[in-house]
Parts: C-alpha cells; sequence; structure tokens
C-alpha cells in the first residue's frame, strides 16, 4: 500500500484547475489486468461485427479505412452512423453514450436544435460560400474578439492551419525563426510542431536536457523542446537561444496526454520570460477553448498570450478555427509582412454554426454542464478511494479523466510512467458497455451541453464495475 500522505509534496496545481489524488492505494495486479483485457477484446470482436466488416471494405480505399489517422485501433475502429444529442448508433445498431464529442467539436451536442436551425436558414436564405468580405464574417469576428479578450481575429478551418498561421505571423513579427514547444504536446500537423509529439523515451535523451524527436518526413527548422511545468528548463532555453527564438506554443492545459495541469505561476512565470526574451507566446486552445469556460483557459487561468488559436468548440461541429490576439502582432497580416489566404475562411455556413454556438454557450449553460462533470469526478473519487486504486481524477471546466497513476502527471515523462494498461482496460471496458471515450489511452471524457447527470451515472456505474472487477 502506498501512503500518499507521507510521500513528498506535490507542487499546488492552478487554482482555476482540479486534480484529486487518493490518499492510499495499492498496486493492480498485472495478471488480473491481461485477464480482464483478454475477455474484453473477445467480447469486442464478437460484438461489433458489422464495424469490422465496414473496416476492411473502407480500408480498399481510404487508408486503414479511417479518414483521420487517431481513428484507427487494431483490430478495427468502431464504425459510426449516426448522432443525436449526447448519443451515437454505429453499424452493428448499438446506441453508445458519446463521451469524446470530438475532443469539444461537439460541445453543443449532436444536431444541437439551435445549431441546425441557424444552419438551415443559411443554406435555404444566406448561401454556402461567397469569397467576399461579409457582415456575417464580421459579426462574428466581433463576437469572439469580445468573448476571448482579443484585438484582432482571423478565420480558418482547421487547428493545423491556425497553429501554422499564427507561428508564421510570430516570425514576420519578430523577424526571428525558431520555435520553443512542450515535449509530448501535440499542436496539428505543421512541420515545425511534429517534433517529439508522444516520442518514444529512448529517442529524447535525459528529462532535464531532452532531445527532440523529429519524425522522417519532417521538415522542422529550429525547435527547442522543453518540459512542461520546468520554468528553469524554458529559462536555460530562452537565456542561450532567445534571440533566435520567435514564438513559444503551449497549450495552457496539455489535453493530448489525458490532462496536464499547469503548476499554480507556471503560465504567468512561462508569460515573464517570454516577455523578457521578446518571444511570441501562443496558447494553443484548439482542444481547450469554450470547453475550459465562457471565455477559454487564457481567461480561466488568469495569463494572457499573445495569440490564441481556437477551432473546435466553436464551430457546433462544422469545420471553424481561428488565430488571434493582440493587434501589434496581427498587423503583419495588415501590412503584409505576413500573408493569409484560405477560400473557405469564414464563409457564411460556418459563421452560421458560430453563431448559434456563441448564443448557446452562455455562462450559465457552461457552468451547469461543468458542474455535472464535477458530480461524476467526485463519485468516481469515491470509488477509486474505496478500492484504493492507483488511480485520480483530473479535471478543467467540462473534460475530466482518470489518470492511473496515484501521483500527479506534471509533464511528458510522468505521462509516460501511467499505467497504460490499464488505460487500456478502461477504455475496452467502456467500449464494450455503450461508453465511448477517445481512443489513444487518454482516458479523457467531454460533458457537452447535452449531456445530464443520469448519463454520467452512466460512466459511473461502467467505473465502479470494473474497480469491482480489479480487485475480485
Amino acid at each position: 500500500m502506498t501512503d500518499l500522505a507521507a510521500a513528498p509534496s506535490w507542487p499546488a496545481h492552478d487554482p482555476g484547475t482540479r486534480r484529486r489524488l487518493p490518499a492510499t492505494s495499492r498496486p493492480v495486479d498485472p495478471g488480473r489486468i491481461e485477464q480482464l483485457l483478454a475477455a474484453e477484446w473477445e467480447r469486442f470482436t464478437a460484438t461489433t461485427g458489422a464495424s469490422g466488416a465496414h473496416n476492411e471494405r473502407a480500408s480498399r480505399t481510404l487508408p486503414l479505412g479511417v479518414t483521420s489517422s487517431f481513428q484507427h485501433w487494431e483490430p478495427y475502429p468502431i464504425s459510426i452512423q449516426s448522432a443525436q444529442g449526447a448519443w451515437l448508433t454505429d453499424v452493428d445498431g448499438r446506441r453508445l453514450l458519446d463521451l469524446s464529442m470530438g475532443f469539444g467539436a461537439m460541445l453543443v451536442g449532436h444536431l444541437n436544435p439551435t445549431v441546425v436551425e441557424h444552419v438551415e436558414r443559411a443554406l435555404k436564405e444566406t448561401g454556402t460560400l461567397f469569397v467576399t468580405p461579409s457582415p456575417q464574417a464580421t459579426d462574428m469576428s466581433e463576437r469572439f474578439c469580445r468573448r476571448f479578450g482579443l484585438d484582432m481575429i482571423r478565420f480558418t478551418n482547421s487547428g493545423t492551419e491556425s497553429l501554422m498561421y499564427a507561428i508564421r505571423a510570430a516570425r514576420a513579427y519578430t523577424e526571428r525563426k525558431a520555435i520553443v514547444k512542450i515535449e509530448g504536446g501535440y499542436h496539428g500537423g505543421y512541420d515545425a510542431l511534429q517534433v517529439s509529439v508522444k516520442p518514444a523515451l529512448e529517442d529524447i535523451g535525459p528529462a532535464d536536457a531532452p532531445i527532440g524527436d523529429v519524425p522522417f518526413d519532417v521538415e522542422a527548422g529550429t525547435v527547442h523542446v522543453v518540459a512542461y511545468n520546468d520554468l528553469g528548463m524554458l529559462e536555460k532555453v530562452l537565456s542561450e537561444h532567445g534571440s533566435e527564438v520567435a514564438a513559444m506554443v503551449v497549450e495552457p492545459v496539455i489535453e493530448n496526454l489525458a490532462i496536464v495541469l499547469p503548476d499554480e505561476g507556471y503560465l504567468a512565470g512561462v508569460r515573464e520570460l517570454c516577455d523578457r526574451h521578446g518571444v511570441v507566446l501562443i496558447f494553443d486552445e484548439v482542444k481547450t477553448g469554450l470547453t475550459a469556460g465562457v471565455a477559454g483557459a487564457a481567461q480561466r487561468l488568469g495569463v494572457q498570450p499573445d495569440l490564441i488559436t481556437l477551432a473546435k468548440s466553436i464551430g457546433g461541429g462544422l469545420p471553424l478555427a481561428a488565430f488571434g490576439g493582440k493587434r501589434e502582432v496581427m498587423e503583419v497580416v495588415v501590412d503584409g509582412r505576413m500573408a493569409h489566404f484560405g477560400t473557405y475562411n469564414g464563409n457564411p455556413l460556418v459563421m452560421a454554426a458560430a453563431a448559434a454556438v456563441d448564443e448557446i454557450c452562455t455562462p450559465e449553460a457552461l457552468d451547469a454542464a461543468e458542474a455535472i462533470n464535477v458530480r461524476a469526478m467526485e463519485a468516481i473519487d469515491a470509488v477509486i478511494a474505496e478500492h484504493e486504486l492507483p488511480a485520480h481524477t483530473v479535471g478543467l471546466g467540462v473534460k475530466g479523466c482518470v489518470t492511473w497513476s496515484p501521483t500527479p502527471v506534471r509533464n511528458y515523462r510522468d505521462y509516460k510512467a501511467t499505467d497504460f494498461a490499464m488505460a487500456e482496460l478502461s477504455w475496452l471496458w467502456g467500449v464494450n458497455r455503450s461508453i465511448l471515450t477517445p481512443p489513444g489511452l487518454d482516458e479523457q471524457w467531454l460533458v457537452s451541453l447535452a449531456h445530464t447527470d443520469d448519463d454520467m451515472a452512466l460512466l459511473v456505474a461502467d467505473f465502479t464495475e470494473l474497480a469491482a472487477a480489479l480487485r475480485a
């Protein structure tokens, strides 16, 4: 048994976030995990035959049979044919509670009536694409600037685009080229940000002097990799290379490694170091955004970057993204130091969906969804305590997760030390009981505006059953 009260004290996490560690924990028998995993995979293949057949068909024309590689898992992923509110229906006819919700893109729920109404009106009365300035895009630029505390904003079509242009804007503004990014962090498909995205530990050197891992197909330029929650490492890198660094890119709360929280004061320290060295600070809020709160993670955590990238939650399920921030940086687009183009940018169809999201995502609506999330995490905390599981809950806004470690995960190396076999079992256990969280062993869920306490009680019941099976 591990008594965490006797363990070294951990740095406090940012007070705008949530983490609950167990008072005591006991290891789970690896043999029991292996036994349960084998049974669950057998159950999966026995109940998802139509998904298997669909993947076989799809693989003839789509690499891996999917439209984005993260969707694939072995032996095959579940294929979904329709969705409504918080629920999915797969090709086997099973209804599944959607706790993935497009990583936040479906924050307002599938086929939200307000979104459908606005989009239908655009389809019937407005149009889908002008490729000219429009009042619809201007209106949404004003709304988003007010909501997220930005001076200027430009629309794009994906998070990858937004990050690419934010970096290019930073380079044009600073007349520098190098980038600093967080080890393990994911920021879309732009080359400079493909460095050290969930790399193998044997490829990245010691924890106190990480080596950037660059995939063969990537032309990254100069990218310095630092550990999250380590201001000393960032200070060292900027002291040595700051005059060459255009931007630092960071998710204010990391959400591709389950949920990794900033230490109290960490983001303010990052802000100060970037200011000291003239580095543009970019917050990647593609995954946080409105899921973190009514004005995003930057406002919630009280640290304002120079640029913010947005996507997913702002589009109501349609492909919408943006980058924006301080006027002095965004002026590089005005005076031509950086050109920003895009045929579909700010098209009236997605602007209609964005207007609906802006109307729906009131402080009251988001607070209610967050309260549902907190109640679910508190119920899971009680199960963890009862069974003394080596696990804990972490939350930000309407997102939550179970991390299979009795101690905090503060960076990528900590994440790599968590129990991935247990994470796989926990995820698959849910899939087999009609609860879908994202694949990837990151164990993260999202409470949309369509979810209820009764829906989340299904997750709690699923977790309770798993805990009992582990200790049987």
